[in-house]
């Protein structure tokens, strides 16, 4: 039984899953198993993954289901087979060597800590970190990732608590995920982090951030990232879905101000400076749908060869 199992996540990964795969293999962590849940790719990748990676086991799933749905496959693979914590892994995301050893020392000084993260930097630009946790914020998308765009200058090299862990890189307490459950599978792909980061804190867990533990995160996705319309659409859908169950009145307030009533300047600053509109109708969307009370779903990023859970720029 191993201690630890990571859960890497592919659709149509190609070659991006087998660079994640050899970095996790070179990190040296003992007492690491790995699981490769599949969403149904069509590019090969599977049978890519099998050859190279004989000793993974690799759970081919018949069809997309998302960032979530995929997920929760490998996490419920991993507690079957009794190990003690669980890591969501990215599959844009390279570990460091030794980045597991402080999530765990962490984790064995916090029996309190259900969800732990490694300081998260740009592979293409080291000296920059991507996330050290994530927050929430009186501003727009209701949360916020913590250092993002900020040089690694070592002032958030502190392990503290924070409102969740982004899910590029997250390691779950067993325990805590047989008492609150999973990614929840409505969500699809965004803000499934952030919703189980409050459920964890409801349940009298802690999201602890661990910077002594490093990975690197290509910001660069078939998902488009920052402000392609896929990611803004089921971003913002899924922020409703999120405030409805969880939204506090700070939360509505900064949702009407920020989301809503921030759409016109939206569009106006994408129309005129950057060429964008398009991203800011698919959020105006998004929203609409939220509201309506639809959900996120494959053809959301198929319909346009996207993935739904790479390269993601916060929840």
């Amino acid at each position: 039984m191993s201690r630890v199992a990571a859960v890497v996540l592919n659709w149509n990964g190609g070659e991006g899953t087998i660079r994640c795969l050899r970095a996790l293999a070179a990190s040296g962590a003992r007492g690491l198993s790995t699981i490769v849940v599949d969403n149904g790719s069509t590019d090969g990748s599977p049978d890519a993954v099998a050859r190279e990676f004989p000793s993974a086991r690799l759970i081919r799933l018949p069809e997309n289901r998302g960032y979530c749905g995929g997920n929760d496959a490998g996490i419920r693979d991993a507690l079957a087979s009794g190990a003690a914590f669980v890591l969501l892994l990215n599959d844009d995301v390279f570990v460091e060597e030794g980045f597991l050893a402080p999530l765990l020392e962490a984790a064995a000084a916090d029996p309190r800590a259900g969800a732990l993260g490694p300081k998260v930097l740009r592979e293409d630009a080291p000296e920059t970190i991507w996330a050290v946790g994530g927050s929430f914020a009186f501003g727009p998308n209701t949360t916020r990732l913590r250092g993002f765009g900020r040089h690694d200058d070592g002032s958030l090299d502190r392990g503290r608590e924070v409102d969740y862990v982004p899910g590029c890189a997250l390691l779950l307490r067993a325990e805590a995920l047989r008492q609150v459950g999973g990614l929840d599978a409505e969500y699809f792909a965004y803000m499934e982090d952030v919703d189980l980061g409050v459920r964890l804190r409801r349940a009298g867990w802690r999201s602890i951030v661990v910077p002594a533990s490093r990975v690197r995160h290509a910001p660069s996705s078939s998902s488009g990232g920052g402000y392609a319309p896929a990611r803004k659409y089921a971003n913002a859908l899924n922020q409703v879905l999120f405030l409805r169950r969880h939204g506090t009145p700070r939360q509505w307030l900064a949702f009407a101000v920020f989301d809503v009533l921030g759409i016109p300047v939206a569009f106006a600053r994408e129309a005129l400076r950057r060429g964008n509109p398009s991203a800011v109708l698919a959020k105006a969307r998004g929203l609409l749908d939220g509201a309506r009370g639809r959900r996120v779903t494959a053809a959301t990023f198929e319909k346009r060869g996207q993935a739904p859970f790479r390269g993601r720029k916060g929840a």
